[in-house]
Parts: C-alpha cells; sequence; structure tokens
C-alpha cells in the first residue's frame, strides 16, 4: 500500500448504504470515455445497477488517461466506482446480439459514440427497443443526432468552445482559454443523470414509455451559460472575457496575499458590499458615489477592485480570513487539492472517504453528491478490472455456459 500524509486516514472509511433510492435501476453504460462514464457513475453512486461493457482488446479508453501509478489507472478507479465491469466486443454480430440479451429487462441504456454507430452496429434505438420496448436510451454526442455537424467527432474541449465558455475564460486581451479540465463532458455528464431521473419518472410514474433522450455536449454546456442568449437577443451585447473580473459585480476579481496566496470574492449584493468595506476600514466608500451601488462600482471596477487588493496584498491569508470571517465577508481562498484534503469544512461533511481497493489498498474519493437524510448514496467499491465481471454476469445471469464464455473469449468477442 502506499505511504499516506497523516491526513489521509483523518477522512472516514466508506459505508455502505442499505437504502440507496434506484436499488432495483438496471443501467447499461455502453459509452467511452468521460460524458458516458460519468453519467452513469453518478446513477451509480445512488444504487443503480451499472454494468459498464467494454472492449475486449482495448477497454475504455478512460482507462489510459493520467494519472496513472504503477500501471494502476487512478481516473478510472473513480469514474467507474460502484459499478460492474464485462467485456464485449459491440461491433461483433454475436456481440451484438449478448448486447440484446442484456438489454432485456434493462432499465436505461447510455452510449456516446457517434450518432449511426450502434445503427450500423444492428443495436440502435429501434433495435433496442424491439428488444424491450420500456427502454430508455441516452445517447450523447458531440453535436447531437441530428442537423449538419451531427457527424463530426466532438469531446469536451471542442463544446466548450462552440457553446462560447471558452470565450469568457481568460484575460480580455490574451487568447481564449480552456478550463484545463474536461468540464464539458462533466457538464453533459450531469444533465445526462438528470435526463435519465426525468424519463424513469415519466415511465414509471406516469404510466409513461421508453424514450431516447439525445444529449449534445455543446448544447450543455451552452445552457450553463444562462444569460447570454438573451443579452445578445434583446441588448445585441456579446458577452467577453473580463480575466477575473465578473463583468456585472464589482469588486469582484483574484486577490494576491501578502504571502503568495490568493482568495477570490465578488460582492454581488451591497449588503456583502457594505461588510466587505467595513473589513478593509473603507467605510467612506460606501457613501462615495462612485461605489454608492453595484451599478456605479462596476463603472468604477478598476479603481474599487484596486481598493480591496491593495488591503489584501498587505495581509497574509490566513490574516485575511481571519478578518473576513469576523466581518462575515463572502470569499474563498483559492485551493489546491493539498488545502482540499487539510480544511476542517471538507472533513466535517466527510467530503471525501477512504475506500478499500484489491490495487491501492485503500484510496481517498469524492464522496456521493448530494446527502440524502433517508436514502443515502455510498461508494461501495472504485473502478474494476476489465471484464472482471464477465462470468457472474454473462454466465450467472444471462446463462452463457463456462464453455461458451471461453469460446466467445478465444473469438474476441468478450
Amino acid at each position: 500500500m502506499a505511504e499516506y500524509a497523516k491526513e489521509h486516514y483523518d477522512f472516514p472509511l466508506t459505508k455502505k448504504s442499505e437504502h440507496k433510492p434506484l436499488k432495483g435501476v438496471r443501467v447499461i453504460d455502453a459509452g467511452n470515455m468521460v460524458a458516458a462514464p460519468f453519467a452513469t457513475v453518478l446513477l451509480a453512486d445512488f444504487g443503480a445497477d451499472v454494468i459498464k461493457i467494454e472492449h475486449p482488446k482495448h477497454g475504455d479508453g478512460q482507462r489510459k488517461l493520467e494519472p496513472i501509478m504503477d500501471g494502476i489507472p487512478l481516473w478510472w478507479k473513480s469514474v467507474a466506482r460502484n459499478k460492474r465491469c464485462i467485456t464485449l466486443d459491440l461491433g461483433k454480430p454475436e456481440g451484438a446480439e449478448i448486447f440484446k440479451q442484456l438489454v432485456k429487462g434493462t432499465d436505461v441504456v447510455v452510449e456516446n459514440y457517434r450518432p449511426g454507430t450502434f445503427e450500423k452496429w444492428g443495436i440502435g434505438y429501434d433495435a433496442i427497443r424491439a428488444v424491450d420496448p420500456r427502454i430508455i436510451m441516452l445517447r450523447i454526442s458531440g453535436f447531437g443526432q441530428t442537423g449538419p455537424y451531427k457527424n463530426r467527432a466532438g469531446f469536451g474541449r471542442v463544446a466548450e468552445a462552440m457553446s462560447g465558455l471558452t470565450n469568457l475564460i481568460g484575460e480580455p486581451d490574451g487568447p481564449p482559454m480552456s478550463p484545463g479540465y474536461p468540464l464539458g463532458d462533466l457538464i453533459a455528464g450531469i444533465f445526462g443523470s438528470l435526463s435519465v431521473m426525468m424519463a424513469l419518472y415519466h415511465r414509471d410514474l406516469r404510466n409513461g414509455e421508453g424514450q431516447m433522450i439525445d444529449l449534445a455536449l455543446y448544447e450543455a454546456v451552452f445552457r450553463f451559460l444562462d444569460f447570454d442568449p438573451i443579452q445578445y437577443d434583446q441588448m445585441k451585447t456579446v458577452h467577453h472575457r473580463t480575466g477575473n473580473r465578473v463583468a456585472y459585480v464589482a469588486p469582484s476579481s483574484m486577490f494576491k496575499t501578502k504571502d503568495g496566496k490568493y482568495l477570490t470574492l465578488a460582492a454581488s449584493t451591497q449588503s456583502v458590499w457594505l461588510r466587505l468595506a467595513e473589513a478593509i476600514g473603507r467605510i467612506d466608500m460606501t457613501t462615495d458615489p462612485k461605489f454608492i451601488d453595484n451599478s456605479a462600482r462596476v463603472e468604477n471596477s478598476i479603481e474599487c477592485n484596486g481598493v480591496v487588493g491593495a488591503w489584501i496584498e498587505q495581509h497574509t491569508r490566513d490574516e485575511v480570513i481571519e478578518h473576513f470571517d469576523k466581518h462575515g465577508v463572502a470569499y474563498s481562498a483559492v485551493f489546491d487539492m493539498e488545502d482540499a484534503f487539510r480544511d476542517l469544512q471538507y472533513r466535517a461533511r466527510e467530503a471525501m472517504v477512504r475506500v478499500p481497493d484489491p490495487d491501492l489498498g485503500e484510496a481517498i474519493v469524492q464522496n456521493v453528491v448530494p446527502k440524502f437524510s433517508a436514502t443515502p448514496g455510498s461508494v461501495d467499491f472504485l473502478g474494476r478490472k476489465l471484464g472482471e465481471d464477465n462470468e457472474a454476469i454473462l454466465c450467472g445471469e444471462l446463462g452463457i455456459s463456462k464453455e461458451k464464455l471461453v469460446e466467445l473469449k478465444a473469438a474476441g468477442i468478450v
């Protein structure tokens, strides 16, 4: 087992919940890479029986993404937690037939290949609906199942750019910047799990039917921009990059402390501004016409931010935190992961848990979000090895003989 700093052991060992709200819901994760696996892990955390299907030879591409420690893909351990893993070549006719057997009695199928791929394999929505008309199929793609761009390759970074998000990140006189993390994929994953729950509600509680859900990555990220479309429509105003400053709130920025740390704040309400002014000893600014309300402060944001920044840079991060907490200022220190591991709020909320693992001995991952009072989710185990559950599912649940399983493996189907 790896050597850990003391703070590793300050987080609780995961506790298996016996009352997960999605117990009895069966999901097939037939996707690849970030968006689909993230959508399904959110369901798995709350009790859905998620069967992860991977190519027998290549596996899910996320197994090959860094960070990898001693050959162990750490990202996979997190994104595939609580999922049972089998291998199946869906592009081969016999693999497609086994897939259809899995679909019987399943509630949800999730895939994120290019539009038309599953149809080419004979397992598109119409084909699996013929097997089970109650099936819900979530289809995630870069640009959606329709339109002139539908056959383009797409992933998070592409969606972030096309949605307009990338254009909002960076300094005004610098280039657009990507978040440095597949934010677009993760946003789509959240919309994906939400859409599955709405479709299940319609089917099961309103005597509805199964359906196909068409989720485009760029549309999911675009929805996060909220007011940008209506602002352009009504005012013909294009929202541009403002660096660390929020275009519609002042003061707001990233501020450097005396000891070289960073804090951020945005005085998004008048009461926050009044408390901040008091905290930095500048009550006089609250009656100055240049700073009297948010509109005035936005017009004079450079000067306003400069006053706040000048005070902050004269104090250490700990001093600023103590002072701002005393005055009820809304702010946050800019955390790195070391900060998160040592933070009292993270520990008090059990935001991370220790999970036993046969490869790592024990590892810390994010706890389930959000927290339910009566039917909480839990992290029962981390991502499993390629095909670890082949025998249990294909033989134990589908009735394929062990001899047949050996043949399927030799043929490269599993």
